[in-house]
């Protein structure tokens, strides 16, 4: 099974091939990069919010508001957030969308296993209440919604889907093709996809950045989800950390927050080097 995903992902890397001088210039992509835009009022106030107390001190390295305020996130928005997790981003946006808003928290389970699927729909509909739990946002402005189920109602209604720091899950599982038509298609028309996810050198060789180690290529991130449908808007730097080398035999995860080998050179350096791409749906 290893080794069909493995041909999968290389397969994908093939179709995904760019010119040296384009991958030379990954992190300044043909689009220009933007800068952090201010925070509304309304954001800074989600930020400050006491039930995110054991949050913030990931914020120097996430900067949330700025990456929220870079892929235009409004309060009376309808925005899902793909494998939300343990709602890190879920409490920002549980404090930000107004009543007007709606915050939906999207599940998927890709390959048909039962324990799979019926732990996402389990997930889904636990969802509002957590939500209301950590924020105390009213669960009527809230839904979880997992990917087999979704309905004529939900298809063509989000403003805006969320994917933080998961397409190397997509990528690894052999399934980001269908997960992102799923998304698109729960889009609006001029919908978009916001996307941060650890970056990879451009010259990281193919092995280590197929997703097993948590890093991926941007030039490898943007021809993919372009070719599911989409165009890049735009990208930032709002999250890139230069000091992560990105090539760490453990993958991302011996950069904070899980710090799993302890190597205290590591600690310093904070969380891992990111691209945050917003992408229109076409």
């Amino acid at each position: 099974m290893r080794t069909a995903l493995a041909l999968t992902f290389a397969g994908t890397l093939t179709a995904l091939a760019l010119p040296a001088a384009v991958r030379a210039q990954e992190h300044s992509h043909a689009t220009p990069a933007a800068k952090a835009p201010a925070l509304s009022p309304a954001l800074a106030k989600a930020l400050a919010a006491p039930n995110r107390d054991a949050d913030r001190q990931r914020d120097v390295w996430r900067h949330p508001g700025e990456t929220l305020a870079f892929f235009r996130v409004e309060p009376d928005m309808k925005v899902g957030e793909f494998a939300p997790g343990g709602g890190w981003y879920s409490r920002v946006l549980g404090n930000y969308l107004s009543p007007k808003g709606r915050i939906v928290g999207l599940f998927s389970s890709p390959g048909g296993d039962a324990k799979a699927r019926d732990s996402a729909h389990a997930a889904a509909a636990a969802f509002p209440a957590q939500v209301q739990g950590w924020t105390g946002r009213d669960v009527a402005g809230t839904q979880g919604l997992a990917l087999d189920t979704v309905s004529d109602a939900d298809r063509g209604s989000f403003d805006r889907i969320l994917v933080m720091r998961m397409m190397h899950n997509m990528m690894q599982g052999g399934h980001a093709d269908s997960e992102l038509k799923a998304l698109r298609d729960l889009l609006k028309r001029g919908g978009m996809l916001a996307i941060e996810q650890h970056r990879a050198p451009a010259s990281a060789d193919d092995a280590y950045s197929d997703g097993s180690k948590g890093y991926l290529r941007q030039a490898d991130v943007i021809r993919l989800v372009e070719s599911a449908g989409f165009e890049l808007v735009a990208s930032s730097e709002i999250n890139a950390n230069p000091r992560d080398t990105a090539d760490h035999p453990g993958g991302v995860w011996e950069m904070q927050p899980t710090w799993r080998t302890k190597r205290p050179e590591l600690e310093k350096l904070g969380e891992s080097d990111r691209m945050t791409l917003l992408f229109r749906k076409r």
